[in-house]
């Protein structure tokens, strides 16, 4: 064997042991899970979040409103959760939960003392693209999904914190750029673009998280605030977010009173 050809194979060697797991995007995502709180994260099956939830409209807010809000996580085959979602949530509102809306795999509906009310297509569909591009959501559910990379974009400051910054590239090369915090490894912000099925216009989203509380092993954040092409569009405070409720089926049935037993 030439010297040239010795020098080839030692390098397809050497790259060949060089898993997705050692690069520097896959370890700023270990580390992130790590402290979100590793296992526990990784193995929540349910959430239950109260707060206020703020509504904007070109940047002024337009509506507010005391929520609770019920995820579970259900299983999902890896080979195709880049389109299904592995979630169910119900967001209820008002003091006594007179409103809700349902959310499941397929669409969902508004619920109120009227009886339930489709979803309509278009507005679920954005729910399913925000839901399954949320970086959260990506470690919970679609970390071992086929095709899934992380590249580091390296070190900056972002918001005057010091962050680690992994573009998260699915299978179908969907980008999310995820801006981790340099010590304490949590996420603090997200952003992607999305085809506006109307105008036909990149949207730009962006997600932050801050003010995050740990409960039952779990780092969570109680502040989370939407941005749409740099408007403010949603934010959420949590006052309480508690882990593995049991929450059950009937829970998110869209026949079930808006009102809880």
């Amino acid at each position: 064997m030439s010297t040239r050809a010795l020098i080839w194979c030692q390098l397809v060697a050497t790259f060949a042991g060089v898993s997705a797991a050692d690069t520097p995007g896959k370890k700023v995502i270990d580390d992130a899970i790590a402290a979100l709180g590793g296992d526990n994260f990784l193995k929540m099956q349910d959430r239950v979040e109260t707060g206020r939830a703020y509504s904007f409209y070109r940047d002024s807010l337009s509506d507010l409103s005391i929520a609770k809000i019920y995820t579970r996580y259900i299983t999902v085959d890896p080979t195709k959760s880049a389109h299904q979602l592995g979630v169910r949530e119900r967001q209820s509102f008002g003091k006594n939960e007179d409103s809700a809306v349902v959310l499941l795999e397929a669409g969902g509906a508004n619920i109120t003392y009227r009886g339930p009310k489709a979803i309509p297509t278009e507005d679920f569909e954005r729910y399913r693209e925000t839901t399954l591009h949320n970086i959260f959501y990506i470690l919970r559910q679609r970390l071992h999904e086929p095709g899934m990379e992380f590249e580091s974009r390296g070190a900056d400051v972002v918001d005057r914190m010091p962050v680690e910054i992994v573009d998260v590239i699915d299978g179908e090369n969907f980008v999310v750029r995820v801006y981790f915090h340099q010590t304490t490894k949590l996420p603090v912000k997200q952003s992607f673009s999305r085809l506006d099925p109307k105008t036909k216009e990149r949207d730009e989203e962006v997600t932050r998280f801050d003010r995050y509380r740990e409960n039952q092993g779990i780092q969570w954040p109680q502040q989370i605030t939407r941005e749409r092409n740099g408007e403010k569009i949603y934010q959420i405070f949590a006052d309480s977010v508690s882990f593995n409720q049991d929450l059950t089926d009937d829970l998110f049935s869209i026949t079930t009173s808006t009102r809880k037993k």
